[in-house]
């Protein structure tokens, strides 16, 4: 049992620390549920904890605490992920900063020093919220101050107790965690540091008991429950940035007002100082723009903030298409099909019915475009994500849901899925309405015409005819792989017209041919 705190212990706990978080990772990753349900709270402890050992490693020869916690908090800074591991970053630091003058640390020093913690995390965060790791460390601080012992084992044995209280309650404080059965995930991973800490100082003597109790309070009920008010979900930006003071007075101004989560730290060292800085939006560009015109970031972070729990990771689709055919094809990937021309809240119903956090809408129409877009405006507003790949043809819908993929992060594949969208030329066979000027010269009321990308490039009055000039039109600029959809009134022996032409005329090209049943469309085509 440790009379005062060395250098041997805080390496030590350090170590200690890192093996209890990673012990809990998945545990705390799971509790996550604010400031949103993102699941990553316990991998961003673990890696915040693995840079301050990285830095601590280097520290030799020093028998006292100063030198080795503030190597110790200077990596947790620098290395430091998500609001979480910020904020104990600069819990770290306050500690480090209060022993760095004392000429020994008993337990009076240890009090002392985690209420200088404490004061350090809450300036660290633009807008303190109570009901997480805040007012866990606050309630150490006050009960390791309030016991008023000089006993180093007694003091971190308080300041532990008291934690783990705080964290009990903290579902009291903070609704969304009530509503979710869960405490607090920072803070839970506090509590484990502050374990770790009585382990280090307590040498050979009784361990602390490992509160392994279930840390959900009631049914969770992740995913499902973000009500208006409550952090969108959008993207978890960090950076460290060499900048000035007063720069980065006006970088705190700038992010409060376009984000959230907003934690700006720095290490008190360098000319410029070094910051570390957190912060949640829905757009990532402004974030980023205002580190430049503060001074030079690097180390950028960009990470998709979405749903983690039960069902979070689930990801849907909304198709807007017509056709017992499509339709069938559509549900095949696992979409969600709203018949052609679709209102808003037909949309929004089918977004529902995916049961989905995050939902891709593939409108297949310039019309249903704008349509899908106000869906997604609302949607987003209740707390989803969803987001629209402008799709103008049920072909390129089907080579965008052909390349999604789950394993990437949710924007990614929104990205991917419109470039494989925007790189299919798609064609159709219509029937014309009424007399017509058009690019390829008059058409009259009845007449077949054959449009790529939305322009007419073929008239004629025969349908195979027609549909062989129109796919020759569109093969002629390049492609390895068509796909044909046949419409409700295509003609018996339509489809091995095409495929015969195809294989004679473009003999290395993959063709793909489906019965769509679609109505108005003869023909659609798509070539990637």
């Amino acid at each position: 049992m440790l009379e005062t705190l060395d250098a041997a212990a805080v390496h030590r706990w350090c170590d200690g620390g890192l093996e209890a978080l990673r012990a809990h990772q998945r545990e705390i990753d799971e509790l996550n549920v604010y400031p949103v349900p993102d699941g990553d709270t316990g991998t961003n402890l673990v890696l915040t904890l693995t840079a301050a050992r990285e830095a601590l490693a280097a520290t030799t020869g020093e028998p006292g605490p100063g030198v080795p916690m503030r190597r110790m908090a200077r990596g947790a800074l620098l290395g430091a992920r998500g609001n979480s591991g910020v904020i104990v970053s600069q819990i770290l630091r306050g500690m480090a900063d209060s022993f760095a003058a004392a000429v020994a640390v008993r337990g009076g020093e240890l009090a002392r020093a985690l209420r200088t913690a404490t004061d350090a995390a809450y300036a660290a965060v633009a807008r303190p919220v109570e009901g997480t790791v805040l007012s866990v460390v606050a309630a150490a601080a006050e009960a390791a101050g309030r016991i008023g012992s000089d006993s180093l084992v007694v003091v971190a044995r308080e300041a532990a107790r008291a934690a783990a209280e705080a964290l009990a309650r903290t579902p009291q404080q903070l609704e969304v965690l009530a509503r979710a059965g869960v405490v607090d995930a920072g803070g839970r991973g506090l509590c484990l540091l502050l374990d770790a800490l009585v382990e280090a100082v307590d040498g050979e003597g009784e361990r602390p008991v490992r509160r392994e109790r279930h840390h959900h309070v009631g049914e969770r009920r992740v995913g499902g429950d973000r009500r208006r008010g409550e952090t969108p979900l959008g993207y978890e930006v960090q950076y460290l940035l060499d900048a000035t003071e007063p720069a980065v007075d006006g970088l705190r101004a700038a992010l409060a007002e376009i984000g959230d989560s907003l934690v700006v730290v720095g290490t008190g060292e360098g000319d410029p100082p070094t910051w570390n800085v957190h912060v949640h939006v829905a757009e990532i560009g402004p974030a980023i723009e205002a580190g430049v015109a503060a001074g030079r970031p690097y180390r950028i972070s960009v990470v998709p903030l979405t749903d983690r729990g039960p069902g979070g990771d689930r990801r849907g689709a909304v198709v807007a298409a017509a056709g017992d055919g499509l339709t069938a094809l559509f549900e095949a990937e696992g979409a969600v099909v709203v018949d052609r021309n679709p209102s808003t809240a037909e949309m929004l119903a089918a977004v529902a019915a995916t049961g989905a956090r995050s939902v891709v809408l593939l409108p297949n129409d310039p019309n249903t475009h704008a349509v899908a877009k106000e869906a997604a405006k609302e949607a987003t507003r209740e707390g989803l994500r969803v987001s629209v790949v402008p799709t103008r043809s049920p072909v390129q819908a089907l080579a965008a849901l052909a390349v999604r993929d789950e394993q990437r992060p949710f924007a990614d594949d929104v990205i991917a899925m419109a470039e494989s969208a925007g790189a299919c030329r798609y064609g159709e066979v219509c029937t014309a309405q009424r007399d017509a000027f058009t690019v390829a010269g008059q058409c009259r009321a009845g007449d077949l015409l054959g449009l790529v990308d939305g322009e007419v490039h073929v008239i004629g009055g025969d349908l195979a005819e027609v549909s062989r000039l129109l796919l020759d039109r569109m093969l002629g600029g390049g492609g390895e792989l068509v796909t044909l959809v046949l419409g409700a009134d295509a003609p018996p022996g339509f489809e091995e017209e095409l495929r015969g032409h195809v294989h004679r005329t473009w003999p290395f090209i993959e063709l793909q041919c489906y019965a769509g049943g679609q109505p108005r469309y003869h023909l659609l085509a798509g070539v990637e």
